[in-house]
């Protein structure tokens, strides 16, 4: 829908402008003036999310026109809006005169009514169902396991954590009626921080900013060995620092680059697994990041600032993105050479005339503006939320300056129901969250969970790391990342202080592999995204995506064991240059080295023995090993042997005579 359009007659789609418009004022205003408690403002975020996502995603995808299935979505949504406005109505001060028997339901708690109860069973299945809606039925099947759990616990056996199980009333107290639940952290963060930077990501597209990310991308690349591979890399990273969202990432770039990449040579399985891989990064790409890094905010412990977590991840992000690069530079040699055609560039596809030209300097200058400011709020010590919304600000005023970016009111509408539709799968999935923790804390398994990893730790860091990971991507498939990243830090959170590593860094590891996930067949949603617009076949997609992102697998295992690559040292405290120097150096050649092994690519083509020295020199570098101490230094004996292996590869890999 262009601003020409007229007003849509349909009074759902009414309804959703009205909600989307309501959402984005409401939470603008809230998070920076609170007015209401801290559970009824989660409430009626909630009231307006719920509902939009009952108006706007159809109970089946071939009922989305059915009358009568339409009527049922408003009746949900009418259902939803009540439940939660009951949870508004009985916890702000605000109502006090509508409380039952004069209390909160918090002063309440344990003595909850008949009417709140039903109200409570009512709202949890609704949020199951949006979640269903929203995001398929892994969640939900989940959210409804630990249901199960909670009801039935004393019939469990002794390996499945029993305990002695709860009744429906208190089940439904905790998850829905409470802050402890649905209303709680995960529900927090997304009304605190990530819609906000929805709304963000939306007024920068709609002033053109993310156009002008391609634009940009195919200038410094377009006519370089695989520019259009290197076009979707670099894009994918500014794009998906925006979003922090994988499957969007994808979906947006890929539109474009895909198709690119395809025009200059590359396989259609290629150029889909490398864009699904570039997008699985962008939420490891400060300065915004993804949903996880807030989660973070409220986590970790001891408590670190948003500076902090954006300066951890800054090296690692680069490193994969840089990783990346390098394979689709050496992929293109490889090729060329194979074919014996000149290594693959793009043409410049860009649009050169003047207006063209013109509109892209102003969409520059916009997209400049906004990441400047954001940082520069950011490093004066603005919270977050306060910066992003300072930053909204001066997105409005530099793109008033120019005509191609400016937003008149009706832009400024559709970007305020752009990012609240856009938030609807992120509110359903805290929402469906919130139940889960909610029994996890209830339960008490939580606690009881990491008892079985502590002793693991003990015997060998490295293990209980591998563990981690494998429950991190098992967990992660077909959830989104920042979902994952916050169950499992609640479930094995405990133990994240007794690994003997910085907490920071940890949390890093677990958001790591969620975000890894996206490329882990079988369900590697990502993956899943990039073939459809490719039109491959999804398996060999994910395969593609897989490899691409291979180095992603073992950087959270470089910087936990070398946390210079984080900007800290062991202790935790910031790192000085010098002290980054060294890792940084050993890290970027070890990537080097490993991007060249999944290429089978250096200066020359590599045969199967040379390939795996390179794959060895690569394991040498970034693994960690004895040093030597040697006239008061310390010689890593690992790190040596690699650069020593890197070097004859090297030297031998020259054109033959």
């Amino acid at each position: 829908m262009t601003p020409d359009t007229p007003p849509p007659r349909d009074l759902r789609l009414l309804a959703t402008g009205t909600l989307g418009v309501l959402l984005c004022a409401f939470t603008l205003v809230e998070v920076n003036y609170p007015l209401l408690a801290p559970q009824s403002r989660l409430a009626f975020f909630a009231l307006v999310g719920l509902a939009l996502c009952f108006l706007n995603v159809p109970i089946h995808p071939s009922l989305k026109d059915d009358p009568r299935a339409r009527a049922g979505d408003v009746v949900l949504a009418v259902l939803a809006a009540a439940c939660c406005g009951y949870i508004v109505v009985q916890t702000d001060p605000l109502f006090a005169a509508w409380w039952v028997d004069g209390q909160t339901l918090g002063n309440r708690a344990g003595f909850e009514t008949t009417f709140d109860t039903a109200i409570g069973l009512l709202g949890l299945l609704l949020v199951i169902e949006a979640a269903r809606r929203a995001l398929g039925l892994a969640l939900p099947l989940l959210a409804a396991a630990f249901i199960l759990y909670a009801l039935f616990g004393s019939a469990f056996p002794d390996w499945l954590f029993p305990h002695r199980g709860y009744t429906v009333p208190r089940i439904v107290a905790q998850t829905f009626l409470h802050s402890q639940g649905i209303f709680g952290v995960a529900l927090g963060v997304m009304f605190t921080y990530v819609f906000l930077f929805v709304i963000f990501g939306a007024f920068l597209e709609a002033t053109g900013a993310t156009r002008f990310i391609v634009d940009f991308a195919e200038r410094v690349f377009g006519r370089s060995s695989g520019g259009p591979a290197k076009v979707a890399v670099l894009s994918s990273g500014l794009m998906g620092s925006l979003s922090g969202s994988a499957v969007a990432n994808t979906a947006t770039t890929g539109t474009f680059t895909i198709p690119m990449m395809r025009s200059a040579g590359f396989q259609p399985v290629t150029a889909a697994g490398v864009q699904a891989a570039a997008s699985s990064g962008g939420a490891l790409m400060p300065p915004v990041m993804g949903a996880g890094a807030y989660m973070m905010l409220e986590i970790v412990d001891p408590p670190v600032t948003y500076l902090e977590i954006i300066r951890a991840a800054l090296i690692p992000a680069l490193l994969y993105y840089l990783s990346l690069i390098l394979i689709v530079h050496f992929h293109a040699q490889r090729m060329a050479i194979a074919t014996g055609e000149a290594p693959v560039a793009a043409a410049p596809v860009a649009d050169e005339t003047p207006d063209a030209a013109a509109r892209s300097r102003a969409a520059g200058l916009v997209f400049a503006s906004a990441l400047g400011s954001l940082i520069l709020f950011l490093v004066l010590g603005y919270t977050a939320f306060r910066a992003v919304t300072l930053s909204l600000v001066a997105i409005i005023a530099v793109s008033s300056v120019s005509k191609a970016t400016r937003l008149d009111w009706r832009f400024t509408i559709l970007s305020l129901v752009t990012a609240a539709r856009g938030v609807v799968p992120l509110v359903a999935a805290a929402a469906c969250v919130g139940i889960i923790i909610g029994i996890v804390t209830l339960t008490g398994i939580g606690t009881r969970l990491p008892a079985t990893i502590i002793p693991l730790a003990e015997q060998s860091l490295f293990l209980a790391l591998v563990l981690i990971m494998i429950s991190s991507i098992v967990l992660g498939m077909g959830l989104p990342s920042a979902v994952c990243y916050l169950l499992m830090a609640t479930l094995i959170g405990p133990v994240l202080g007794n690994l003997g590593v910085i907490p920071l860094a940890a949390h890093l590891f677990i958001f790591y592999f969620g975000m890894m996930s996206m490329v882990t067949p079988p369900v590697a949603l990502a993956a899943y995204a990039a073939s459809s617009i490719a039109g491959t076949r999804i398996m060999p997609t994910g395969l593609a995506a897989f490899r691409f992102a291979l180095v992603g697998f073992t950087l959270p295992y470089m910087f936990i064991y070398r946390p210079e690559l984080l900007m800290l040292t062991a202790s935790g405290e910031p790192a000085g240059w010098l002290q980054m120097l060294l890792p940084v150096a050993i890290a970027t050649l070890g990537v080097t080295c490993f991007a060249a092994g999944i290429a089978g690519q250096l200066r020359n083509p590599l045969a199967l023995g040379p390939r795996l020295a390179v794959f060895g020199a690569a394991a040498l570098l970034l693994a960690p090993g004895p040093s030597l101490d040697l006239a008061g230094f310390g010689i890593p004996l690992f790190d040596v042997a690699g650069v020593a292996l890197f070097g004859g590869v090297l030297a031998a890999n020259r054109q033959p005579a």
